[in-house]
């Protein structure tokens, strides 16, 4: 189902689903024919990616699209403040799962440089990688993901920069993120496009799988909060929001739901 959700929604959101065998496959096919677009017309594609272990199948499908890889462009939305090689790095993980084969080819510019020793800080980092996405430009294909919290990208509702990362008129693409409670599993400080920057993208795709995910949407999909960062995201005007959810129905009741 490729259909737009019925007011009060989001007039940017496209509601589109598939099953959960073929769901990475699905979002692989569609990504591809706008990145085929972007090199017709403009000779070059640029895609962003999210980190995480969701996007894994994706990123496996993807690599087998018949695309001129070589040009395409690809950069991250966010990344730990780790480096390259370590198990958390999102690089780490794009180059092993999605810039593998014939997609080896495409040009991959990272949120954090590969360098041996100790890191710069957060702010320093992004920094330098707020100028490598103001030289790319705008994303032809953005790639979010969403926690159960309602964070996207690393804009996270207790993050110390969060305010001027939802500022829509903040100049900077990327700006440090600092939590005030990490998860567990990703202490990091890390570094994150804003959402200025989101929204310059040409389609923002949001896959959203299980439950307490779903549930989070729901909310989110009433009325633009700052504490469901995702919800800045959905509440816009400005670039247009493919939603990917599986089945018909999802997986916790009907979509869409409005009280």
């Amino acid at each position: 189902m490729n259909a737009p959700l019925s007011s009060p929604w989001p007039a940017s959101v496209t509601l589109h689903s598939a099953s959960a065998d073929s769901l990475a496959v699905a979002m692989a096919q569609d990504i591809a024919q706008h990145l085929r677009l972007a090199l017709t017309d403009r000779g070059q594609a640029l895609l962003s990616v999210s980190g995480g272990q969701s996007p894994v199948a994706m990123f496996e499908a993807l690599r087998e699209q018949p695309l001129d890889w070589s040009r395409v462009r690809v950069s991250l939305v966010d990344e730990r403040c780790v480096p390259a090689s370590h198990e958390a790095s999102n690089a780490r993980l794009v180059r092993a799962h999605l810039l593998q084969g014939a997609a080896s080819a495409a040009q991959f510019t990272p949120l954090v440089p590969q360098e041996h020793g100790r890191l710069p800080s957060a702010t320093e980092l992004a920094a330098a990688a707020d100028q490598a996405l103001q030289a790319l430009g705008p994303a032809d294909v953005l790639v979010l993901g969403m926690g159960a919290d309602g964070h996207t990208a690393s804009l996270f509702a207790d993050g110390q920069e969060l305010a001027q990362a939802l500022d829509l008129a903040c100049p900077q693409a990327c700006l440090p993120m600092h939590l005030a409670r990490p998860p567990a599993n990703a202490p990091f400080a890390r570094v994150t496009q804003t959402l200025a920057q989101l929204l310059r993208s040409r389609q923002l795709v949001l896959p959203v799988v299980g439950a307490d995910k779903l549930a989070t949407l729901r909310l989110a999909l009433q009325a633009r909060n700052e504490q469901l960062p995702i919800s800045c995201v959905l509440h816009q005007a400005q670039a247009p929001v493919a939603l990917w959810v599986v089945g018909s129905t999802g997986e916790a009741g009907p979509l869409p739901v409005h009280p």
